[in-house]
């Protein structure tokens, strides 16, 4: 049995302990309505799984210096959030087209910033040749699954947000700080799969 397939078995249906958005989960609609976004949850095919994650660059216009999943806005071209999760990766990461074995989209989340953002779980062949773009991403590092799916390894922050006390979830990885919706799309695959 492949990972993916293991993947898929192991995917429970949609729970309602699951979180749907920034700012508590009341992250508002904008004016114009959600973006439509994807990020790729890609999990490396090891005897122990990892999931890669980028560090963005210092000098973006948002979330810059913060770790997240390769992904972004969802183009009319793309068909879709696989379409979107996959080209975002190739551009991000320089992930190779066809390398990525797709197991299922996963549960939206909306941002403060206005993104509806589908997660697009998939596996990658371990160790490959991958190249951050240099005006988006610093780093790709790979993060155990085992250690991303235990709610223990998370605490609860805060900061004030435009007058409210915004809380998020976040986990130190080394000297790096996975939180905001990074973190909690991860949650959301926790609260989803079972994993031994």
């Amino acid at each position: 049995m492949t990972l993916a397939d293991r993947l898929r078995a192991r995917l429970a249906d949609p729970v309602d302990a699951l979180l749907t958005g920034d700012l508590n989960g009341a992250a508002p609609m904008p004016a114009g309505g959600w973006r439509a976004a994807a990020v790729l949850i890609a999990v490396t095919e090891r005897d122990e799984p990892g999931v890669l994650l980028t560090q963005r660059t210092g000098d973006l216009r948002t979330h810059a210096g913060q770790v997240a999943f390769p992904g972004g806005s969802i183009d009319a071209t793309d068909g879709g959030p696989v379409g979107a999760a996959l080209r975002e990766a190739t551009e991000e990461i320089g992930l190779p087209v066809g390398a990525a074995t797709v197991v299922a989209t996963l549960d939206r989340y909306h941002t403060v910033t206005g993104f509806e953002v589908v997660p697009v779980l998939a596996t990658v062949p371990p160790d490959l040749p991958l190249v951050p773009a240099p005006l988006e991403v610093d780093a790709i590092f790979e993060v155990p699954l085992r250690l991303l799916l235990d709610p223990a390894n998370f605490a609860v922050g805060s900061r004030w947000h435009e007058g409210t006390e915004r809380f998020y979830h976040e986990l130190i990885f080394g000297e790096r700080r996975i939180w905001g919706a990074t973190a909690a799309m991860i949650l959301n695959l926790a609260r989803r799969l079972t994993w031994p």
